[in-house]
């Protein structure tokens, strides 16, 4: 059988919570995945492998959106075998400015919450807004247009024509699932 393996970077911040209450988390991501992980709590680096291709890429999925800032029950929905996780990357629309950064994280974050949540509720997506990404878990198409309501926040639009954009998406998906029944 052949062994892979993957070497993964996650903040030191967040080492404590993939590994969890004695090593719960940690325990679980390997019994569920079929792996054995290794991390250097004091690095940051987590050592994944096993001989289940499969299970490697859906340990390496889960840390990483542990590391982007799930929760460990809501990144164990990667499990799932339709779940996709994904992140944008912030400095590509602002470089390094951390004023523009904060400035957009709170676009897409919105008062209190408001706008993430809208984002989450019309795309049954998870949203993660954690350091320099945005990172969002759930079906591929919903992360889709999840993923381009974010960009279009990023990149300036109004939060209200992003809201009438996700409407009529999900006004669309819901179209499209009642004519396949």
């Amino acid at each position: 059988m052949i062994e892979y393996s993957y070497e993964l970077k996650v903040p030191k911040n967040r080492v404590a919570v993939i590994i969890g209450k004695e090593g719960s988390i940690k325990k679980d991501i390997e019994e569920s995945t079929n792996t054995k992980l290794n991390i250097d709590s004091k690095e940051g680096d987590i050592f994944v492998s096993g001989e289940d291709a499969l299970g490697l890429y859906t340990a390496r999925e889960i840390i990483k959106a542990i590391g982007r800032g799930f929760n460990p029950d809501i990144a164990r929905l990667l499990l799932k075998p339709d779940y996709v996780f994904e992140a944008v990357d912030l400095r590509e629309y602002v470089g390094k400015s951390k004023e523009a950064m904060l400035r957009l994280k709170g676009r897409v974050i919105g008062k209190e919450g408001k706008s993430r949540r809208i984002i989450e509720e019309l795309t049954e997506c998870d949203i993660s807004v954690f350091g320099k990404t945005i990172s969002i878990i759930g079906l591929p198409e919903s992360v889709a247009i999840a993923r381009q309501a974010i960009e279009s926040l990023l990149r300036g639009s109004t939060h209200a024509n992003v809201y009438k954009f996700l409407e009529k998406k999900r006004r669309e998906i819901k179209r499209k699932a009642m004519t396949e029944l």
